[in-house]
């Protein structure tokens, strides 16, 4: 799974990689650095219309369009790739309405013991690295509508298994915009998009404990520590 990751460049630059990469030129309306994002919080996200690409908030906790309570969306932050296009609460997301969620590094928790020791886990060629996402919107029993988004997670790869047996599938460059295309609908090609990371480009180490605590949100959360 994934249920925490970080972003922690400032606000300039990440508006400078959009620039670049999608030609997106406007203010982001988030504050960065962020070191400890955790579900139900707001997630820098990348979507396309046909026309052009757009990056914005939205809740990390897909609420189905159909849902009867948007508390279900806490228990939504994943969506597996291997059902990902039959399960009813993701599969019109996978063919409609796909998204790039931008992290720079991700936590997970191994078990040693009676222990779970976090580690970081960061792309080495990639400062800014994008998961591949679906992304939803509920209107409330009030009539607002709620923007929310999900992380398609994969079998872990070489690396990320001596750690947990899942992890979020980080799109390669060359894949994410045809991620995003409207236009591609069919299940083969999508999936064929959603390729392991490959470990020799990946990065892991221990960080503290402080990590656990959601309202921890500060740079010494990164800095590796004695394992």
């Amino acid at each position: 799974m994934c249920g925490r990751f970080s972003l922690t460049l400032e606000t300039e630059d990440i508006e400078h990689f959009l620039r670049e990469t999608f030609q997106i030129d406007q203010p982001l309306n988030m504050a960065f650095p962020r070191y400890n994002i955790a579900p139900t919080q707001e997630v820098l996200c990348v979507l396309f219309d046909g026309r052009r690409f757009r990056a914005g908030p939205l809740r990390w906790g897909l609420i189905p369009p159909f849902a009867k309570d948007e508390r279900i969306g806490s228990r939504l932050i994943n969506a597996r790739v291997e059902t990902v296009a039959e399960k009813p609460s993701f599969k019109h997301a996978f063919y409609n309405r796909r998204c790039l969620i931008l992290a720079d590094g991700f936590y997970e928790w191994k078990k040693e013991g009676h222990e779970k020791i976090p580690y970081r886990i960061v792309a080495k060629d990639q400062r800014i690295f994008a998961f591949a996402g679906l992304w939803s919107a509920y209107t409330n029993p009030k009539g607002e509508k709620i923007y929310t988004c999900t992380i398609i997670t994969q079998e872990s790869n070489a690396l990320m298994r001596q750690i947990h047996p899942r992890m979020p599938v980080i799109l390669s460059p060359e894949n994410q915009k045809a991620w995003l295309n409207p236009a591609i609908k069919d299940d083969e090609t999508l999936k064929s998009l959603l390729l392991p990371y490959d470990p020799e480009k990946m990065d892991l180490y221990p960080i503290s404990r402080d990590i656990n605590y959601v309202k921890n949100d500060f740079p010494e959360l990164i800095q590796p520590v004695n394992d």
